[in-house]
């Protein structure tokens, strides 16, 4: 499509989710969420963008694509934008710089998602935590939650806290006019505990661990706490203009299989429930990384996609998810330092193993700091190139 009927299609598109979706956030909320979006199918005569059929596994052409972290430092463009604005929390909580930022790799590359730019511990103050990200220790919780008194103290989640987030997303509808699927995103409950009961980031998880043993009843309260606040979260997204959400169970491959199904599956189905119930063609996916484990747990909470990381063979992953859900991956995120040759190479047998249908193509994990842009670009154009029909030819 040329650029001029993009603006004039665009226009139009855009004047029809305006005026049959969205209504602007409200300035001054109170805790309670404003609806600015029916987030139902789209009216008559808009196609649903192709990743959103996909996930719901309805018949296309290619599989979509996007990268988690496709907006970030590798770019030039982001690069040049933090010199201006050195806070990450100014960078990820001001309206304005989360659409230019998430805007960066649309402009580059048009992938088939545009992802929210923010971080999973932006809803934290909603609920009554306050954090700070340095830039060498990463988050730093100012007073970690480690007694059922604290976790008492944790409120329902006040929406004003985040509206910067809602405004985002209403903005980036509008600036991509259904060309492609806007994601919203959360972190799971046991992930987001992590950092609030380690006090911020960690690689041995010894005192939230410790805990499913010498306080589960603390651990339970605090991840109840958090599941009902995340489902709420997504819905709130959602009526914003997320059109998929993605929920980062990042650190749930840290649990072993047994332990995970007591301190991550159960709230991340009470999440699902919640959202599903209010808003049930909405696709969410689950990722997890280091999830080679946990991939048929995974698919029993009720996600509509299941986020596949670089050590699982797709062809293996298919297998053990079932064929009524959609799989999302699972390109090594490293292959994109490497030759043409050598990406299209990756691609393919991804391309190939995910089934022909149902399949989201990604990285198996985020983009990597240093990633040359032209192999994003390469790998992005492929994407476009490579119908499924192509695929099983060669």
């Amino acid at each position: 499509m040329s650029q001029t009927m993009n603006k004039s299609v665009g226009a139009s598109r855009s004047a029809v989710l305006r005026r049959n979706a969205f209504k602007p956030i409200a300035v001054g909320m109170s805790r309670a969420p404003a609806v600015v979006s029916n987030a139902q199918p789209a009216s008559a005569g808009i196609v649903e963008p192709l990743m959103v059929r996909a996930a719901r596994g309805e018949k296309v052409e290619r599989a979509p694509c996007w990268m988690m972290r496709q907006a970030g430092r590798y770019q030039k463009s982001y690069r040049e934008l933090a010199k201006k604005h050195p806070s990450f929390r100014e960078r990820s909580e001001t309206t304005e710089l989360i659409v230019e930022i998430s805007l960066q790799p649309w402009n580059s590359f048009k992938p088939d998602g545009v992802i929210l730019f923010s971080d999973i511990l932006t809803p934290l103050p909603g609920i009554g935590v306050n954090f700070d990200i340095d830039d060498n220790k990463g988050p730093i919780i100012d007073t970690p939650i480690r007694t059922l008194e604290q976790v008492k103290q944790l409120h329902a989640m006040d929406f004003s806290k985040v509206d910067f987030v809602g405004r985002a997303l209403t903005q980036l509808r509008s600036e991509v006019n259904n060309q492609a699927a806007v994601l919203g995103f959360v972190g799971s409950p046991w992930t987001l505990a992590t950092y609030l009961i380690e006090g911020g980031s960690t690689s041995l998880y010894k005192t939230i661990k410790t805990m499913c043993f010498s306080a589960p009843e603390v651990l339970d309260a605090l991840l109840s706490k958090l599941a009902d606040a995340m489902a709420e979260y997504i819905k709130y997204q959602i009526r914003a203009g997320a059109q998929c959400v993605q929920i980062f169970d990042s650190w749930g491959g840290q649990l072993p299989p047994r332990e995970w199904e007591k301190w991550s599956g159960p709230y991340l189905k009470r999440i699902i429930a919640s959202v599903k119930a209010e808003y049930p063609t909405v696709p969410l996916t689950l990722y997890a990384n280091g999830s080679g484990g946990l991939l048929e747990r995974l698919a029993t909470t009720g996600a509509d996609v299941i986020g596949v990381d670089w050590t699982t063979d797709m062809a293996d992953a298919r297998r053990r998810i079932p064929s009524t859900q959609s799989v999302q991956g699972n390109v090594d995120p490293a292959i994109l330092f490497a030759s043409h040759d050598a990406i299209e190479d990756a691609v393919r047998d991804c391309l190939r193993k995910g089934g022909g249908q149902r399949h989201i193509l990604n990285l198996g994990h985020g983009v990597l700091v240093g990633t040359p842009e032209e192999g994003v670009a390469h790998m992005f154009d492929l994407s476009k190139r490579l119908t499924y029909a192509d695929v099983a030819q060669h």
